[in-house]
Parts: structure tokens; sequence; C-alpha cells
């Protein structure tokens, strides 16, 4: 057999050699006996030879498992139990290695049998507890986490694990009692009481459930959560008047604690009372003192009831409005109401506005600025895409949008100096963590400004990069593929390029475009036919260049006249380059 790793950690072997009974340990095989402290026969102690040659063996079982040879330190472990059939050590090592191997019964067996022979052994109880765990067998999982918790009366961790179990077992007498047993150790905590009323639930003691609830209370009489919560469970069991009663006297002391108020709503929604729910939404949603998370919540819910019914919109626009008229401490309360307005189809104004004002409230508030670049680009605004992101860069200078965003508005200008340098900078902040797919448009635009500057070398370096962060960017692929084969270069690496974009996009007349002329460019003058009549086809307003290149293609395949009459069209699109009027005047085909 074949040993390539441990499941166990072997750096604690020699702690656990160490910590090991080797003399007073039980000759029986019952685990239960063991775990439980039952005294057995006690097994006859090594004679001096055996003990040394055993410890020899061992010692060197974890020297091999220490250098990666699990061969040969499982065979010197079945060797060590060859010698001492009853070293426990031996056991709970080697119960790792049957683990590896699949041998799941015979792991258990060892992790028991390391229990049996070192009970008092908490690191060997503990790991088969948690074997008996991953077994789902949680009776013995039970009893052996009970002998834990015997040999450390302090480690209610192991309490913790316990009132779990017993849980799962349904037996809620005695999770209550481990939790009581917890308490001993600790004192009594919301958790715990928290824990036991849970436990009293699910048994059906609602007088030990609420009992429990007023102790906690009655310990804490300065904290009203804990009386608001007495009122939950007032109302939660159809007890509405001793719940109002709880909710009221919060309310009398602190009245905006806000877990009071958010009660009160529950109870007036439950008794029926819509118009006083209605004024405690208001209370709660403009009150300073309401976390910005409770109030989107609730806003969140009043929305939903509002769609649900087929409410009209202004009643939550009043609403929205009221409480933006109060100081906002976040821009959370502005961006949810853009929301529900984009959601209402009000118009982008509208929508603007809000969005402002969430900046004026958070200058650094990304999503909102972005939200208005593009109302702005929608607008073709492109000096507003340009100022919104320089503002970006003052207080969000490592967000690589906004420097995409100023290099695509500058372009949009033809101010291409300017979107090279809003590039540069942006490149500054690409980290490991930035978003691919944008990182990648970023060098493909970058790529295209080089080129418009005829600054060939570093566009294709440019394309380069966007392809390493996202190899299969179409628009990136075509453009790359395109200016590469005007150099009437690497043309087998532009058609590679290329044909990815038509597969991708097989409609796309851009793309059919690009790969007929790389095909023309190899001469292979009846295949580039085919892929221009496509792109003709599939694009309802070609360019000149496209119209060109269908006459160029024709005039090579041999249909002179339908060659003059694309280059005629080509002029009439507004075609005026030098060669496209020299091929018309003169009627004959020449190169660029």
């Amino acid at each position: 057999m074949q040993i390539t790793r441990l499941a166990s950690s072997a750096v604690v072997v020699v702690t656990i050699l160490m910590l090991s009974a080797s003399c007073d340990t039980p000759k029986s095989i019952s685990v239960k006996q063991a775990i439980s402290g039952e005294k057995n026969v006690v097994v006859e102690p090594l004679n001096h030879n055996d003990d040394q040659r055993m410890k020899y063996f061992f010692y060197e079982a974890v020297e091999q498992q220490n250098k990666g040879n699990y061969d040969a330190a499982f065979d010197l472990l079945n060797h060590c139990l060859t010698i001492n059939p009853n070293a426990a050590e031996v056991y709970f090592t080697i119960a790792s290695y049957y683990t590896e191997l699949g041998r799941d019964s015979m792991a258990m067996h060892s992790m028991e049998r390391a229990a049996v022979l070192s009970p008092q052994n908490d690191i060997y109880i503990e790991r088969l507890a948690l074997s008996y765990i991953n077994t789902q067998n949680y009776g013995k999982a039970i009893d052996t986490y009970e002998r834990l918790y015997s040999n450390n009366r302090d480690r209610t961790d192991v309490l913790s694990i316990l009132a779990q179990l017993y849980n799962q077992q349904k037996n809620y007498d005695k999770v209550v009692s481990t939790l009581e047993r917890i308490e001993q150790v600790e004192g009594s905590n919301e958790q715990i009481t928290l824990s036991k009323m849970r436990a009293y639930s699910l048994k059906g003691d609602k007088k030990a459930e609420l009992n429990a609830l007023k102790q906690l209370s009655d310990k804490y009489p300065n904290d009203l959560n804990y009386r608001v919560m007495m009122g939950n469970w007032l109302l939660q069991n159809g007890r509405e008047d001793d719940a109002l009663d709880e909710y009221e006297a919060v309310l009398e002391q602190e009245p905006d604690n806000v877990s009071a108020q958010m009660s009160m709503l529950d109870y007036y929604k439950q008794v029926g009372e819509d118009s006083l729910a209605q004024d405690m939404i208001e209370k709660v949603l403009i009150s300073s003192k309401t976390p910005s998370a409770t109030k989107i919540h609730i806003l969140r819910q009043v929305v939903d009831e509002n769609e649900r019914v087929g409410a009209g919109s202004l009643e939550i626009i009043r609403l929205f409005q009221r409480i933006l008229a109060e100081p906002q401490t976040t821009p959370d309360m502005t961006e949810l109401y853009a929301s529900y307005l984009k959601l209402k189809e009000y118009p982008q104004d509208t929508i603007d506005v809000v969005l402002e004002k969430a900046l004026e409230i958070a200058p650094d508030e990304a999503g909102a600025r972005l939200q208005l670049i593009q109302s702005a680009w929608g607008r073709k605004d492109f000096d507003r895409v340009i100022d919104l992101c320089r503002t970006a860069q003052q207080y969000n200078p490592d967000d690589m949008a906004f420097y995409y965003f100023m290099a695509l508005g500058y372009n949009m200008q033809d101010r291409v100096d300017e979107a090279i340098d809003a590039t540069r900078r942006g490149v500054a902040v690409i980290n490991e963590d930035s978003n691919k797919d944008l990182v990648s448009d970023f060098y493909g635009l970058r790529g295209d400004l080089y080129h418009t500057k005829g600054m060939l070398e570093e566009a294709f370096a440019a394309y380069d990069s966007c392809l390493v962060w996202k190899s299969d960017n179409v628009p990136c692929l075509n453009n790359y593929a395109y200016y590469l084969s005007l150099t009437g270069k690497n043309l087998q690496k532009a058609e590679q390029m290329s044909y990815i974009t038509v597969k991708a996009e097989p409609n796309n007349g851009i793309y059919l475009d690009t790969y007929a002329w790389i095909l023309f460019m190899q001469g292979r003058y009846e295949e580039s036919k085919i892929y221009i009549d496509q792109a003709l086809k599939n694009d309802e307003t070609p360019s000149a260049d496209v119209i060109e290149h269908a006459g160029d293609i024709y005039w090579k395949c041999g249909d002179h006249a339908s060659a003059l009459k694309f280059w005629q069209q080509a002029v009439d699109k507004g075609g005026d380059s030098k060669v496209l009027l020299k091929k018309l005047k003169q009627k004959k085909y020449f190169e660029k």
C-alpha cells in the first residue's frame, strides 16, 4: 500500500507519547467502560527490554513520518503493536493512516483503543468524540464528551458541544441541565438564557420559557432591551395587552428607543391599528436615532407592500421627501430614493437631482457618481462626464473606473493626448484585485488611443496587455487584428484573432469586414468575397472603408464592374482618400 499524506499533524506525536499512559491501563476494550471511568484489570507492564524496543521503533516511525516516508512509518507503527498491543499512543497515531487509506472502521477502532487504553488522555478522548460526530454516532459522542468534561470541569466549550448534541437528540431536559452547568462556571448571561428559552419552547414549556426571560430582565433592570424582549414574547404568545404595557413602559423611559418602537409597530399591525402603524413607521424613519440600516429595511418593506397592493407611487415619494428633509449622515436613503424613482420610470433629470444630493452628503460615494456619469453619457455631455471623473479622482483616487470614463470622454472630444494621460494615471492604480473585465477594456482603449496617434508599437503592447487580462475581449481582438493587417505583417496571427470575433458574433458586419480584409491581404480573394458579402448584408449603414474594401475584393475576383460601383458608393459615403479617388478616376485597382 502507498500512503501519500496524513490527515492529522505529525508534529504532535512526540507530545502525545509523553502524555500517554504506560502502566495502569485497562485491558478491556469497552469504550463506554473506559470513558465512564470504570476500573478494569490492570495490564502488566512491559519488561524493560520490550519497553525500550517499542519506544525505539515508535520514535523511528515519528522520524520517518516527519520525513514524509509514510509507508515506512506505517510499517513501523504496526511493528510497535506486535511488541506492545496495548500502546495507546501507537493506536492514536496509526488511526490517521487508516483514515488516509479509506479504512474508516479500522481508524475508528484504533481511536477507540487509544481512548480505552488511556482514558485520562484528553487529546485521545476529544479526537474520538469528534470522530463519533463525523460519523453521526451522536449517542457515543455524548458519552465521550461527558467523560472529557469529567476530566476538565472548567471546559465550558465541551458543555456547549454537549448542549448541541442533546438538542440534536431532542433531549431538551439535558439541554437545559447542560446550560445550567455552563452557568455555574460562567454565570448567567443573555446567550445562555436565550438558549434555555429555545429549549423550553421546543419542549412546549411556556411557563419555564417566560420565567427564564423574567429572570434575565430582573437581573438587568437597567437594560430596557430585555423588557422589549419580554414584550415580544408576550405579543408572540397572544398576550397583546401585557406586551403593550411592556412597550409603553420602555418608551416612557426612552421615547426614542428604536427596538421598542419597532416592536410597537409589530403590535399595531397585529391588532389591526393601521393608521397608528403608519404613524409609527414615519416616526421611526424620520428619527435621527434610528440606524440607517433599520430605515432601509423598513422602507423596503413599505415599498414591497405598496407594490403588492398596486398602490400609486405618490405616497412613497412623499415619505422619502419627509425623510430626506431631515439631515442625513449617509447617502443610503438618497440612493434608495433614486433607485425607486428609476423603478417607477421617473425622468432622468429628476433622478439626477437625488443623486447629486447623495454626493453632497458623501462626495466619495462612487455608486451615485457612476450613475451620474452614465446619465451624462446618455446626453452626450462629455464635459460633464470629464468633470465628474476629475472630482472623483480626488475622493476615489484608486478607483480605476473614473480614469477609464475620463479617457472615454476625452476620446469622444478628440482630445487624444488628454485621454492617453488619463489612461496612464489609471494604469498606475491597477492591482490584482481590480475588475479583470474593466482592466481589459482599459488596455483596449489605451491601444486604440495609441493607434490614433500612430504609435503602433505602444498600441500593440497595450492590446497584448488587454488580452492578458481577458483573452476573449472581442472588440480588442477585432481592432488588434485589423490594425495588424494594415501593416502587412503577422497576418496569420491577425487571422486567428479575427476568426475568434466572427465565431463569437457571426452577424457583426464590422467583424466580418475585418476578417474579409485579412483574407484579402493574404491573397485569398474568393474566401474574402464570401465574408465581405456577409458584412454588407449584416451592416445597414456600412462605412466608406467597408464599401471600399468590397470594391477591392470584387476587383481581385475579376468583377471589375461591381468594383467600380462599390468605389463610387464609397466616395458618395464620404470616402476621400487619394488612393480611392485614383482607383475611381483611372478605373483600376491600386494598393494603398
